[in-house]
């Protein structure tokens, strides 16, 4: 497997999740403005949407979107994530809360045209869906329960964006979990890889 990736970017929660579920697979960084890989290839041939993640499988089938990528990890090392039951969609559900509810409400914040109250509203309402996860965790160590699973590599990154574009309130707990998850060999690992530790 390849993993196309921009350093940073929420691609790094495939990149984690890949580490931690110990499966063999290679990098390629891309250049999100000129959509060029590191090696000269036109990364719009990979993924016409032109964003990462995007994951080329070992038979040439190419995934995308972040939902998709970590289902199929997570399939691929059910350590990641539950394969049956109620677990499984509550597994399902987080991921895509993270991807809706938290990530997409990024955009503002990111993008240099959006005026100050858009960017203000932005902070306000990840600020809230960060204290809805916390208090959805109750006390336990990961988004799930007592096991790390891929939801957890997702939040990890909407966390490490939150606290470094500043003013998002992220909830103690959150700050304790995101410094405790940077510790973890994988992680450690994907941000040393990417760049960013």
């Amino acid at each position: 497997m390849k993993l196309y990736y921009a350093p940073g970017a929420c691609s790094l929660a495939s990149h984690i999740a890949l580490i931690e579920a110990g499966l063999p697979f290679k990098l390629e960084k891309i250049d999100l403005k000129t959509k060029k890989t590191e090696t000269g290839a036109n990364f719009l041939s990979v993924n016409p949407k032109g964003y990462v993640p995007a994951l080329v499988l070992d038979d040439g089938a190419v995934l995308t979107e972040n939902v998709a990528i970590l289902s199929y990890i997570g399939a691929k090392a059910p350590k990641l994530m539950p394969a049956e039951g109620l677990a499984h969609w509550r597994a399902l559900e987080m991921l895509a809360f993270i991807s809706t509810e938290v990530h997409k409400s990024f955009k503002p914040i990111f993008d240099p045209s959006a005026d100050e109250a858009a960017r203000k509203a932005a902070q306000a309402r990840i600020g809230s869906r960060l204290a809805f996860l916390a208090d959805a965790m109750g006390g336990n160590p990961f988004v799930l329960g007592a096991d790390l699973s891929v939801a957890d590599c997702y939040l990890f990154v909407m966390l490490s964006w939150a606290l470094a574009k500043g003013g998002i309130d992220v909830p103690p707990s959150l700050r304790a979990y995101h410094e405790r998850l940077k510790k973890r060999p994988a992680f450690a690992q994907a941000l040393k890889e990417e760049g960013l530790a």
